[in-house]
């Protein structure tokens, strides 16, 4: 079992891929998270059988006091914007930050992620990917991926790469 967690402004999309995941259909009336929410799902990654705890932090203000407490085991992390929108990507050195403080051990030993939401409104595009991947890799995230929850584009590779990345730091006899 791998717990991930996912973070990022309100409004970027976490909820909705998590729902795209985990049902293969796109919602596009989804509620606020209110605090935090987490779900399970099982997949097979390089011939293992896994179980993600995915764990979806609200992006208000408002609820960042509570995500330090909660990133407390975590194997894995997805920063999460929309490339619609640069300012949501604002607040990206306050979320690792919180992610950090809650974490609790070495950071270098958690895969984190960058995902790009709304992949499927590229014409309305705001951020680069060379921006986003630079700012990723100079914050020593180690990944970067893009993704649609409204046409699936990428939804599973999301999981995919980080579950990969998770089971990488695992030893297994």
């Amino acid at each position: 079992m791998y717990k991930v967690c996912i973070f990022g402004d309100g409004g970027v999309g976490k909820t909705t891929l998590i729902g795209r995941f985990l049902t293969g259909v796109f919602q596009s009336n989804t509620e606020i998270t209110i605090g935090v929410d987490f779900h399970i799902k099982k997949l097979n990654i390089q011939d293992k059988r896994i179980s993600l705890q995915i764990w979806d932090f609200a992006g208000e203000g408002r609820f960042r006091a509570l995500l330090p407490s909660y990133v407390l085991g975590a194997s894995g992390g997805i920063f999460m914007y929309d490339i619609t929108r640069y300012s949501s990507l604002r607040n990206f050195q306050e979320w690792l930050d919180i992610f950090k403080k809650g974490y609790k051990g070495p950071i270098k030993q958690v895969p984190i992620i960058m995902v790009g939401s709304k992949l499927d409104l590229e014409h309305k595009r705001a951020v680069s990917k060379n921006d986003a991947y630079e700012l990723a890799k100079e914050n020593g995230l180690i990944g970067y991926i893009e993704c649609s929850s409204k046409d699936g584009q990428n939804v599973e590779a999301v999981f995919t790469e980080i579950g990969r990345l998770m089971m990488k730091n695992t030893k297994f006899d």
